[in-house]
């Protein structure tokens, strides 16, 4: 059976992909963005399997309003595909309040509406599957990101208590944890290049020069192939909550997990200390 999606953030990148990916398959997609005017090509080659729709994710009218419209014009909805964000780059003492403020309205207010919109339909129909792109971002932090790391984290947290609350309706939810990907120009996005960068303090500009680096040594995914892996994940009977796109993260994370565990694992005492439990080697002392 075919599936009806909604995917936001759908004008370039893994969200265009992934339009595509089902389109291509015989799914039917109502496809967002800021504006629609990259859809015609869509348009002429699927027609009305294709629903354009221009919103903006931070705009919680429009969002209720175009997910209504969706699910009156496809007549159900089955995969919710909450893509689109961006990164705002800077060090936390470069922040301006609404450089901070846009990324959190964006990366988290705007799924969480689309959230808000979409549930009462999927809990109706006693199925479907919110998918939630994160970033190996979402999982460990890194110097400069700090905006977006912590837009990613709140999502993360958010989505992880929806799939407590909302199984017991048979719906499903998958947070989707992409490296970085070739969505321009076949090349990995330069984070520090993509024009939501803060003021930069001169203190820091050792730290980015470092960081730049790093980053250009990261290998890019292909986004076609990450489409073609989340039809998978989508079809899945018993879908993951969580799952990595990509590979060049992977060790990081383990050694960044191993690492709070272990230092969880050495401050034991002091742990216990700080609920009034008298350490071990104490106990005794004082009969």
């Amino acid at each position: 059976m075919s599936k009806v999606w909604f995917v936001t953030g759908s004008s370039r990148g893994l969200g265009r992909c992934f339009v595509e990916a089902a389109l291509s398959r015989g799914d039917r997609v109502a496809a967002t963005a800021r504006s629609t005017a990259s859809f015609g090509s869509l348009v002429a080659t699927y027609g009305d399997a294709v629903l354009p729709l221009e919103m903006d994710v931070t705009d919680k009218d429009a969002v209720f309003e175009n997910v209504k419209r969706a699910a009156e014009h496809f007549g159900r909805l089955d995969v919710i595909v909450n893509n689109a964000g961006y990164a705002q780059i800077g060090a936390i003492e470069e922040l301006t309040e609404p450089e901070l403020r846009g990324q959190l309205e964006t990366n988290v207010f705007g799924p969480v509406w689309v959230i808000q919109a979409a549930l009462p339909i999927l809990r109706d129909q006693g199925a479907g599957h919110f998918v939630q792109l994160s970033s190996a971002a979402g999982i460990i932090a890194m110097p400069l990101g700090g905006a977006y790391q912590a837009s990613r984290w709140a999502i993360e947290a958010l989505n992880e208590t929806l799939a407590r609350e909302v199984a017991g309706f048979g719906i499903k939810v998958t947070i989707v944890e992409p490296g970085g990907y070739a969505t321009r120009d076949g090349k990995n996005p330069d984070p520090l290049a993509n024009g939501h960068v803060a003021e930069p303090n001169p203190a820091y500009d050792g730290l980015r020069r470092r960081l730049a680096e790093i980053a250009g040594g990261q290998p890019a995914g292909d986004p076609a192939a990450a489409a073609r892996a989340l039809l998978k994940v989508v079809d899945a009977a018993n879908p993951p909550l969580r799952v990595l796109f990509g590979q060049g993260f992977y060790p990081m994370i383990q050694q960044v997990y191993a690492d709070r565990l272990a230092t969880w694992a050495e401050w034991q005492d002091l742990s216990a200390e700080a609920q009034g439990v008298q350490p071990a080697e104490n106990v005794g002392a004082h009969r």
